[in-house]
C-alpha cells in the first residue's frame, strides 16, 4: 500500500508555506498527501495580513474524514490557531489513536504575526504535546513554551529537556535562528541528544521551512522510518530547497520542494 501523511494545518495563498507547503513535500518523498484545513491566510512573501480561521468542529471533522477512509501513516500539525481548535484535533488524534504524530507548534508567521492564540500555547501544552511523537520548535517557540531565554547551545540543551519533560517522545530543536557558520539541530529522545548539522545557506528564501521540516520529517515516518533516520533525510531535503529555491517573489520567497527530481 502507498504510503499516507495527513497535514492539519493553515491554508497559505502563496503555496510557500502552510498545507501547500507539506503537500509538495508529501509528494516528493512519494507519499500520498491529505489535508484538513484549520485556517485560511491572507500572506505573501512580504507580509501576513490576516486569517480567517475554520470552525473547531470543520476542523476536527476534515481530519476524521481523512483517518476514517483513506487513513494516514503519520500525521503532522501546524497552525492551529485557536484553543478550540487545539482541544478539537487533539481529541480526533487521540480516538484514532495516533502514533506516528508530528507537532510543528507553529506560533508566529515569518513576519512576526502570531498564529496562535496566547491562551492556545497551553492547550496545545496540555492536549496535543503530549500526543506527539516528535515536536519541531524554533528557539522563540521553545521560548514560549519553556520560559527559557535560548542563546547558545547549552541553554537550547536546556530547552530542549523542558520541552521533552511537556510529553513528547522526541524534541527535535531547531537552531535556525541561533548564530554560527552552521544550522545545528537538537533531536532528544529523553535521556541522549543527536546533533544534526547542516550549512547555513545564506539567502532571503526561507518561507516556510519550518512546516517544510516537518512535512518531510511526518513523509519519512510514513515511509517506515525510525526518528533519527527521518530527521536525517528532512533535513538533506530542506537544506536542498533553500539552496534551490526559485527566487519568487519579493521578500522571504519560497522553496524549491522538488528539486530533486529537477
Amino acid at each position: 500500500m502507498k504510503a499516507r501523511a495527513l497535514t492539519i494545518a493553515g491554508s497559505d495563498p502563496g503555496g510557500g508555506a502552510g498545507i501547500q507547503a507539506d503537500l509538495k513535500t508529501f509528494a516528493a518523498f512519494g507519499v500520498y498527501g491529505q489535508s484538513a484545513i484549520t485556517s485560511v491566510t491572507v500572506q505573501d512573501t512580504r507580509k501576513f495580513s490576516g486569517a480567517l480561521n475554520v470552525p473547531p468542529e470543520v476542523a476536527a471533522r476534515q481530519a476524521e474524514a481523512a483517518l476514517d477512509d483513506i487513513g494516514a501513516d503519520a500525521v503532522k500539525t501546524g497552525m492551529l490557531a485557536t484553543a478550540p481548535v487545539v482541544k478539537a484535533v487533539a481529541a480526533v488524534l487521540r480516538s484514532h489513536r495516533v502514533k506516528r504524530l508530528v507537532v510543528d507548534p507553529v506560533l508566529a508567521s515569518k513576519s512576526g504575526e502570531p498564529l496562535l492564540e496566547p491562551r492556545a500555547v497551553n492547550a496545545l501544552i496540555k492536549d496535543l504535546l503530549p500526543l506527539a511523537l516528535v515536536v519541531t520548535p524554533n528557539a522563540p517557540e521553545a521560548e514560549a513554551l519553556t520560559a527559557i531565554k535560548i542563546s547558545d547551545a547549552a541553554s537550547a540543551r536546556r530547552a530542549a529537556k523542558a520541552v521533552s519533560a511537556l510529553g513528547p517522545a522526541f524534541v527535535l530543536l531547531k537552531g535556525g535562528h541561533l548564530d554560527g557558520p552552521s544550522c545545528e539541530d537538537l533531536l532528544f529522545d529523553g535521556k541522549t541528544f543527536t546533533v544534526f548539522r547542516s550549512p547555513r545557506v545564506k539567502t532571503a528564501h526561507t518561507h516556510g521551512t519550518g512546516c517544510t521540516l516537518s512535512a518531510a520529517i511526518t513523509a519519512g515516518l510514513a515511509l517506515g522510518l525510525d526518528v533519527p533516520r527521518a530527521v536525517r533525510r528532512a533535513k538533506r531535503y530542506v537544506t536542498g530547497a533553500i539552496k534551490h529555491a526559485p527566487g519568487l517573489g519579493s521578500g522571504a520567497g519560497p522553496l524549491e520542494h522538488f528539486w530533486e527530481g529537477s
